[in-house]
């Protein structure tokens, strides 16, 4: 029985989206259910745009997801180095091979060469291919080249194929691939740098990885790549590749459909487990009826052959519902975790210090608990009680209906004059207030108690009011009463 090694090659160029945790997880998932070897590869040849910092965010956001590998630039391992830039002298060594095995050769074309083969392919209404110039050069011709001041880039010498190239995708099945297409692509550019489709099988072969899981926009370089399996003389890799991620407009997922990073979710109080339970439900379904699965349950029970060949639909609203169950269940079971959520919120929005104080973990706890099954994600804190973070935003409407009776500036004056003062302060003494003011005025408590809420929330619905008003405190209720009063005038 082969011993699975499978991995996720990440290109430190930005940080970690949707798409490529999505990949991540299921690269993970056939690692750890077929108890094989999880590789993290930083594939970060674009010098320009690769930066030691997006690796390391990279690295923390699988990590924050729940996921772990084996071996990696930070954990090393038996097949390292683990970043391409670090593996430049093994890429030269293969291309050295292939030229002495005539299986690759030196390019000297220029760009202005190759944009007039372009031109006239295009004149012809033809598909683009190499019309291999460079394949049999002299000595001499070399020789005037490279007196120029040319610097060859290298070719791979593509055979002619006489028939289709086979992809026994794990995924798709049996994809064919017409050979006419193909050309002798460039595998190391003019300046020493290997092209993907040369550094990738590279990689691939000396860290002996035996499944590569990889999306779908990928199936295209597949026959180059087996091509390059056959010039070097290595057995391929398997291949499975997942169906690309479209948004709800059922057009590729975009930021705009929520293709936004991953820190991006943890900023928003998404819960790790809630994503990967989403994932799943993205790839496949384990059983009918059901949505809900532990990751546990994910490892044993996944199978790379159920995947499904369609491209899903990445539904922020089937996420948020998700998010909410793990969210009640954490509530009940673990609400520390549900306030850790919340900090990273606050902080995102700079309404707390991060690392939280003593006092505003405290203060933050008791604000969970008063809004306990309101909060789906942790961004509800803010949505439904930001103004125990920051001054009252009025809604209009609630404004208009709740504040602009005639009786009402009166009553909130005089409410606030009954509660302010150095007496006992609690849920009970806020609500024998209010209840006594009503019915000494002779009206419903609910005539004080909607007025009285907008005051000190800006809404018209939320928490329990007296349970709010005992955690606003005695000095913001009072400052809030008389405030809308003022405004009720």
């Amino acid at each position: 029985m082969v011993t699975v090694r499978t991995r996720y090659a990440g290109s430190p160029t930005g940080y970690l989206h949707i798409g490529g945790a999505w990949n991540t997880f299921f690269v993970w998932l056939f690692a750890r259910h077929n108890r094989g070897t999880m590789i993290l590869r930083m594939e970060d040849t674009d010098r320009t745009r690769s930066t030691q910092e997006f690796e390391q965010a990279i690295l923390e956001d699988i990590r924050w997801l729940g996921l772990d590998w084996d071996e990696g630039p930070d954990v090393g391992g038996s097949s390292g180095p683990y970043r391409q830039t670090e593996r430049f002298d093994l890429y030269t060594k293969f291309a050295r091979e292939l030229l002495q095995r005539g299986a690759a050769y030196e390019c000297f074309c220029t760009p202005e060469e190759l944009e007039a083969e372009r031109r006239r392919a295009r004149e012809r209404r033809a598909p683009y291919r190499y019309s291999g110039r460079c394949r049999n050069l002299s000595a001499g011709e070399r020789e005037r080249f490279l007196a120029e001041g040319r610097k060859p880039a290298i070719r791979v010498h593509i055979k002619d194929f006489g028939h289709s190239i086979v992809v026994d995708d794990l995924v798709r099945g049996r994809v064919e691939f017409s050979p006419e297409h193909l050309d002798d692509y460039i595998i190391v550019r003019s300046d020493g740098s290997p092209l993907y489709n040369f550094a990738n099988i590279v990689d691939d072969h000396l860290m002996t990885i035996t499944h590569v899981i990889r999306g779908a926009e990928h199936l295209s370089n597949t026959p180059k790549q087996l091509v390059m399996y056959e010039a070097l003389g290595w057995p391929p890799p398997q291949f499975a590749h997942l169906p690309v991620i479209l948004g709800t407009d059922r057009k590729k997922l975009s930021k705009r459909s929520g293709d936004t990073a991953v820190r991006d979710y943890r900023r928003q109080g998404y819960l790790p487990e809630a994503l990967l339970n989403f994932f799943a439900l993205m790839g496949w379904y384990p059983e009918e009826d059901r949505e809900i699965y532990t990751v546990q349950e994910l490892v044993e029970k996944f199978r790379v052959a159920d995947l499904g060949k369609a491209s899903p639909v990445f539904d922020p609203a089937k996420l948020n519902w998700l998010n909410g169950v793990y969210m009640r269940q954490a509530l009940g079971t673990a609400p520390g975790r549900v306030v850790e959520v919340c900090l990273v919120v606050l902080a995102a929005h700079g309404v707390i210090s991060e690392p939280a104080s003593t006092e505003q973990r405290a203060y933050v706890e008791q604000v969970v608990r008063v809004l306990g099954d309101r909060l789906k994600v942790g961004g509800d804190i803010l949505t439904y009680g930001d103004f125990f973070f920051t001054d009252v935003t009025y809604d209009p409407a609630a404004e208009q209906k709740y504040l602009r009776q005639p009786q009402v500036s009166g009553l909130l004056r005089t409410l606030a004059d009954r509660l302010e003062g150095d007496g006992a302060w609690g849920r009970e003494t806020a609500e024998t207030v209010v209840r006594g003011l009503a019915e000494e005025q002779g009206i419903h408590s609910r005539e004080i108690i909607h007025p009285v809420r907008v005051a000190l929330t800006g809404k018209t619905a939320g928490p329990g009011l007296f349970e709010l008003m005992e955690l606003l405190g005695r000095q913001r209720v009072v400052a809030r009463l008389r405030a809308a009063a003022a405004r009720a005038a």
